[in-house]
């Protein structure tokens, strides 16, 4: 009986060291994750304090919802590919690669492992989540104005650090208020989301799109001159304007009014912006639906 008991007293004890050891892991690896909301540092950090225990060449991430797609390493032959949810919420998905396969042992410890990433995934899920909807106008589904401002200041840095154009587009729809007079405030936002859709169809992915306010829209265009804006600018009031709105047995035809200008040396956030919101107003004034570029 001491001889078992003895051997008994070991496998315990080993289990116990095993145990523990596993839970040190996965406190490190949580506490770690705990610093941060970003999907980019969240991957990076769980790949890197994992790397010694599931060794990989590479990783990729990815998450649909917020169009992402993360990278990291040298992709070779054997893979791992793991669909990440908690209570039918969609996560993403986490792709580890080497050049050999992937043991059993090495599945079930990855498994395992993460369970630690998942809840710090869906934290930064939310946050993202709500930081789309604060700058998110849920009409249009375009920016909104509060996020204007910062999209702006950045762009102006990228564009004055790289020595590279960067042009603005204020575009007001035509006579918007018989829209909602004559036909109704639904009318109204149906025009308003139509105009939204019809304008991002004619963009980069680069480009950024904001609802300015009422009728009103402002388009960034990176990387791009006065006369590449001038000829996208064309091409978006063309698009409007051929486009019909059929609304509860009604068509309507909508025209748009732009303003285009590009960033100068000497241009403050305000100059910049103002040149083209007066050369739309000065669109208005010359008969509406046409491009006018700042002066």
């Amino acid at each position: 009986m001491a001889k078992k008991t003895a051997n008994l007293a070991v496998i315990s004890n080993n289990s116990f060291e095993a145990a523990k050891a596993v839970n040190l892991q996965h406190f490190d690896i949580s506490s770690a994750l705990q610093t941060t909301l970003a999907f980019n540092e969240l991957i990076a950090i769980f790949c890197k304090k994992i790397e010694n225990l599931i060794p990989h060449s590479a990783y990729v991430y990815s998450n649909p919802e917020f169009d992402l797609e993360l990278k990291s390493g040298v992709f070779t032959q054997h893979y791992c590919n793991y669909a990440l949810k908690v209570e039918q919420q969609q996560l993403g998905e986490l792709k580890l690669t080497r050049h050999y396969r992937f043991s059993e042992a090495d599945l079930k410890l990855l498994e395992s492992l993460l369970c630690c990433l998942i809840y710090p995934l869906k934290n930064a899920t939310l946050y993202q989540q709500a930081l789309k909807m604060a700058y998110t106008d849920p009409l249009t589904q375009t920016n909104n104005r509060a996020s204007f401002g910062d999209s702006v200041k950045r762009e102006m840095s990228l564009a004055t650090r790289g020595s590279k154009p960067l042009s603005v587009l204020f575009l007001d729809i035509d006579h918007f208020k018989s829209i909602n007079d004559n036909y109704s405030h639904s009318c109204g936002d149906f025009a308003l989301a139509s105009v939204a859709k019809w304008i991002k169809e004619n963009l980069r992915s680069s480009d950024l799109v904001f609802r300015f306010g009422g009728e009103e829209f402002v388009i960034l265009l990176s990387d791009t001159d006065i006369e590449g804006a001038n000829l996208l600018a064309e091409r978006i009031r063309a698009s409007i304007e051929h486009h019909t709105l059929a609304y509860d047995m009604n068509t309507i035809r909508i025209t748009a009014s732009v303003g285009v200008s590009s960033l100068r040396s000497d241009d403050t956030l305000d100059s910049f912006i103002h040149r083209a919101d007066d050369a739309m107003y000065q669109a208005k004034r010359s008969g509406r639906n046409q491009v006018i570029i700042a002066a």
